[in-house]
């Protein structure tokens, strides 16, 4: 597994993520349709940190904290695996982040978290500089923002600046199916600022897999079921087959290319696993190079196939 070097950390090309992982509200099955085996994730914690996929992404909604707990359990304080989990701000927890983190640490069974992200842009100005106090305070080594636009990621910077911190992150939705934080100059501002930017659901929550079609369709009555009827995956259909093609030349599958294509866009993917061979397939990803010709055909038919996903938590973000 390739790394890039970010604020003294050594960040693996793509990241786990552990929404899934999570049990009730905003658990697996509420948004996948499926549950997880503590074991089977034991097993995926062991086989990923083996195949240097050593940071890990988490929240303290995903599942009301039993996400963050399962990983706790396995993340050896004695290794260097990075974490990075997440305060949801609302109008009524303003003044909580300090209690919230200090519930995700016991969860966690750490003294600090690597990235402690702002999960949506709700009282920037009082979040960040609560934020810049636990920095001081040796809880959080770093700050993230996250489903935030481009003038408010820059609000966001400009505070930290002020206080001598520099923005670790930003952390959005980004896939061929929606590419906004692209359209908008977020990317761009990204890397001409060194600042990392991280896509989440770069598979679409398994749309772009290969796994569901008009046939078969994703589990019933979950997020991801409800927002990708079998209507919506005939529409990608065309896409899947091109990702298809383009893989026959990699030796590769298509949710293998899907987060090289993210890759090749200057993207660290967040990709939600859950059982060993994805694992695997994961850890191989960063050998795939895309060509300018094959980048340019998978966002052409990705722009065709008239489908763009927007998460209703992603209303925060303006049109821009």
């Amino acid at each position: 597994m390739k790394y890039k070097i970010i604020n003294d950390m050594k960040i693996p090309m793509c990241v786990i993520g552990t929404w899934a992982w999570g049990r009730g509200v905003n658990g697996g099955k509420m948004i996948f349709g499926t549950s997880t085996d503590t074991e089977q994730l034991k097993c995926v914690y062991g086989s990923a940190y083996k195949n240097g996929l050593t940071m890990w992404d988490t929240a303290a909604v995903y599942g009301n904290g039993t996400a963050e707990k399962i990983l706790g359990e396995y993340a050896n304080k004695c290794d260097d695996a990075i974490i990075s989990t997440k305060f949801t701000p609302n109008k009524h927890n303003t003044n909580k982040i300090a209690d919230t983190l200090d519930n995700s640490l016991i969860r966690l069974r750490r003294d600090y978290v690597d990235i402690y992200w702002l999960h949506m842009p709700i009282n920037i100005e009082e979040n960040i500089k609560m934020l810049i106090s636990l920095v001081h305070s040796g809880k959080i080594r770093n700050i993230g923002v996250s489903n935030f636009n481009l003038r408010e990621i820059k609000i966001a910077n400009d505070i930290l600046k002020k206080s001598n911190t520099k923005l670790f992150g930003v952390q959005n939705h980004f896939s061929l199916l929606y590419r906004q934080s692209e359209k908008s100059g977020i990317l761009d501002w990204c890397l001409r600022n060194e600042v990392a930017f991280f896509g989440y659901m770069v598979l679409e929550q398994g749309a772009l897999t290969e796994k569901y079609n008009c046939s078969r369709g994703l589990p019933l009555l979950s997020r991801r079921g409800l927002t990708f009827t079998k209507n919506k995956l005939s529409l990608i259909a065309p896409l899947i087959a091109e990702m298809k093609n383009i893989g026959y030349k990699y030796f590769a599958d298509v949710p293998q290319i899907a987060v090289a294509w993210a890759i090749a866009k200057g993207v660290i993917p967040i990709v939600g696993i859950t059982k060993v061979c994805q694992v695997e397939k994961l850890s191989d990803v960063d050998s795939i190079t895309l060509t300018a010709k094959e980048i340019e055909a998978l966002e052409a038919v990705a722009t065709k196939t008239g489908v763009s996903i927007k998460a209703s938590w992603e209303n925060y973000m303006e049109n821009e």
